[in-house]
């Protein structure tokens, strides 16, 4: 495993990857080690951040149950600048898979896990009433992040 630090605005990200690809995406240290993908999720960042994210061109190495790794699948279709809800990732999730329905409340849990975040833009999920509920960053990260993105012009969005 392999890390290193991005100085971002919402405060210091720490990138993990290993041999497969980018492993996390961290708003607080974990255990990390430098490898040439932490220099393409810099590159990425740096496009995101800057308001012209590009492609992703680079593998990531998720780890988690296949119930998240399916929320992050859903996840990553969220294109920047648009948000989503939980109740519409849960139908889609069911859809997927042929049950007749999946809990909206199981979704934000594992939202929540992504070892990615940013990234993987579980930012991008609000309320069915529009309003911004858990961010495991911090709501004041998801709210800048959203802002950043020209979702959110005030802060009577904020549940």
């Amino acid at each position: 495993m392999d890390y290193c630090q991005y100085p971002s605005p919402v405060g210091t990200l720490y990138l993990t990857a290993d041999e497969d690809g980018l492993t996390g995406i961290w708003m607080h240290p974990e255990k990390t080690e430098d490898f040439p993908i932490l220099t393409q999720a810099k590159v990425w960042l740096d496009s995101y951040f800057s308001g012209n994210p590009t492609e992703l061109s680079f593998p990531l190495n998720l780890h988690g149950t296949a119930f998240q790794q399916q929320v992050w699948e859903i996840l990553l279709t969220i294109p920047y600048g648009r948000t989503t809800t939980y109740g519409a990732i849960a139908r889609e999730m069911a859809a997927r898979t042929g049950k007749e329905k999946i809990a909206a409340p199981a979704v934000g849990p594992a939202g929540g896990a992504t070892p990615i975040s940013i990234l993987i833009p579980c930012h991008r999920v609000v309320g069915a009433n529009g309003k911004l509920t858990g961010y495991a960053g911090g709501l004041d990260k998801k709210e800048w992040l959203l802002r950043h993105e020209g979702l959110l012009q005030d802060r009577r969005n904020r549940k």
